[in-house]
């Protein structure tokens, strides 16, 4: 028997793992960058340090693996964690919209994507025979 709706949850936890992962590399890149500070950084919503986005993504990052680990344990928790951590993953991509656009709207979409699975699939199994 298959659970309804278990390649979405499947997809829901994969893309919040990768997008956690990517969002180590994004850190990691924020605290090794010596070069130029990206044209209008002045502006931006943690200021021109580029030390606070890579502390921010850091934490982002171990929110979005930690909740695709509680989605594939089918956890009620992993759930809620992970439909914030969606939210989490499209707000945040909003940041880079200036820099990034074609990027940071795949990245909204997926987050939404997320949102949605974890939404209409991720509650009490429900079996189909």
């Amino acid at each position: 028997m298959e659970r309804q709706g278990e390649g979405w949850l499947f997809f829901a936890a994969t893309v919040l793992g990768i997008a956690g992962i990517m969002r180590v590399f994004d850190a990691i890149w924020a605290f090794r960058f010596h070069g130029a500070l990206p044209s209008g950084l002045e502006n931006a919503l943690f200021g021109t340090s580029l030390k606070t986005y890579g502390w921010v993504y850091l934490v982002v990052a171990a929110v979005l693996i930690l909740s695709a680990v509680g989605v594939m344990m089918r956890s009620a928790v992993g759930r809620w964690v992970g439909i914030f951590a969606g939210a989490v993953m499209a707000i945040s991509a909003i940041w880079w919209m200036p820099y990034y656009p074609i990027w940071s709207l795949t990245y909204i979409g997926l987050g939404v994507l997320v949102i949605y699975a974890l939404a209409q699939y991720g509650g009490k199994e429900q079996v189909t025979r």
